[in-house]
């Protein structure tokens, strides 16, 4: 038996002793068992108290449907108070008002709301090609900063992140919020006392089948240069006229945004090096098109990536594969598969499913070609070094559920945050793993656009040939 197998049956067997107060141990019980899942709720992590005086004043930068999501999800966290707005269409900022109060100030220039001494962070929720210079400046004026994801647009920008966050001192979280979900901590927990054996492949879907989905978003009928401030919104990406398709549907263009890789791989990638303790791949490559969706989009609405991991002290080498389909006519669909030598992990949105499958003991035997005689003299051997053994079977699937008062992990990765300005605790997700998640996107955008494979170097986080 080998080491991992003997680490996934000793975790496997703990696990079926700490079901035994909760389910009759009798062999009608125990056959039952074995075909059935066992279902398990994810325990909560326990807060501390908040004092009343201990208040976070934040500010949102950039209020569209994300920055909303995240400031509305931000206030439920206890001592969080919102005190400025920020966005460059006017209708946004009179949302913000209409959802926050009167009184709330707002402003189309970021940097008056960095000039304030009553904020102490900002959520960063603008374009991609902003997310580097708004998260800079604000660490350099002293605030801590929860910037979404991708961390940044380019890799070169990633690195200045992590200059000025480690210059400052100030907090930096990235949004990519799954890595704080209790479904990837028990994920993480389970490969690591090795329940599904040695990981050697890794799949994720993510199909959709709506216009909203595809980042066909809403464009409101006052939409013009004098609602806009348009120039600001561009930035250092190239000069061009007014277009409304490009401020509010920014995710479809590469001037702006970084396509299917940077909006959702990026998530899966957080996701996945939360859970193995990895650092990254080492060569990346992707293909796919412009399938559907045919409107003035320059990034595919069909994604197909795949990365290679290699051996590293908290995983043996992998492979990972990754699906988007912003058409399928199947309908909308997520898995996120990670697969063991002797078992896998399936999660979803609000659980999480071990199915394990141990190697057995005895190989088998393929002796059909042999004559009878050596047939024989085989099954004689083979029952000798592998003799009939019966043992107790326990349940080969386990189904892990979040609580009902479970608030999910958007709120669980602001509390991680707040708790980080409070306490100097580490966050999650800092810049230096901000830029190990977006990296490899960028190289996939590459390979996607220059029809090649692209390496990644993890350790030094750059690009290579």
């Amino acid at each position: 038996m080998t080491k991992s197998t003997e680490n996934s049956r000793r975790g496997f067997l703990k696990q079926l002793g700490q079901s035994a107060a909760v389910m009759a141990i009798t062999p009608t019980a125990l056959s039952k068992a074995a075909s059935e899942s066992r279902f398990e709720y994810l325990n909560l992590v326990k807060k501390q108290p908040i004092a009343a005086n201990d208040r976070i004043r934040i500010a949102l930068i950039g209020t569209g449907g994300m920055g909303i999501g995240d400031m509305e999800t931000a206030l439920q966290v206890p001592g969080v108070e919102i005190v400025a707005a920020c966005d460059l269409y006017e209708g946004r900022r009179i949302r913000a008002k209409e959802l926050w109060g009167q009184h709330l100030f707002v402003t189309k220039d970021y940097r008056e709301i960095l000039e304030r001494d009553d904020v102490d962070a900002v959520i960063n929720a603008t374009t991609d090609h902003w997310h580097e210079k708004i998260s800079i400046d604000a660490m350099q004026r002293g605030k801590h900063v929860y910037c979404e994801k991708p961390m940044v647009q380019k890799v070169a920008e990633g690195h200045r992140i992590i200059d000025a966050e480690k210059k400052t001192g100030k907090v930096f979280q990235v949004g990519s919020q799954f890595v704080s979900s209790i479904i990837h901590a028990k994920a993480k927990e389970l490969i690591k006392a090795g329940d599904i054996g040695e990981v050697n492949f890794v799949e994720v879907q993510i199909d959709r089948h709506s216009a909203i989905g595809a980042w066909q978003y809403s464009i409101p009928p006052d939409a013009s240069p004098e609602t806009v401030d348009w120039d600001t919104y561009l930035g250092h990406a190239p000069k061009r006229p007014w277009d409304p398709l490009r401020f509010f549907r920014w995710r479809n263009y590469q001037d702006y945004g970084t396509g299917v890789a940077g909006d959702l791989y990026v998530h899966m990638l957080s996701m996945l090096h939360f859970v193995l303790d990895s650092k990254g791949p080492e060569r990346v490559m992707s293909t796919g098109g412009i399938r559907f969706w045919k409107d003035g989009r320059d990034v595919p609405d069909v994604h197909l990536g795949l990365f290679d991991y290699p051996v590293s002290d908290t995983h043996p080498a992998f492979n990972l594969a990754l699906r988007t389909n912003f058409a399928s006519g199947g309908g909308e669909n997520y898995l996120f598969h990670i697969v063991g030598s002797e078992g896998d992990i399936s999660i979803g949105w609000d659980n999480l499913i071990v199915r394990r499958n141990p190697w057995p003991e005895a190989p088998g035997m393929s002796i059909g070609s042999f004559s009878e005689a050596m047939q024989k003299k085989f099954k004689e051997e083979y029952a000798k070094k592998y003799p009939t053994q019966y043992e107790m079977e326990g349940p080969r699937e386990f189904v892990y559920k979040t609580p009902k008062d479970y608030k999910g992990d958007r709120y669980e990765h602001f509390v991680n945050f707040f708790d980080a300005i409070r306490n100097g605790k580490k966050v999650v997700e800092d810049a230096t793993f901000g830029l190990r998640a977006c990296g490899p996107t960028e190289a996939g955008n590459i390979s996607y656009f220059e029809k090649r494979i692209v390496s990644w170097d993890p350790e030094k986080m750059q690009i290579g040939s």
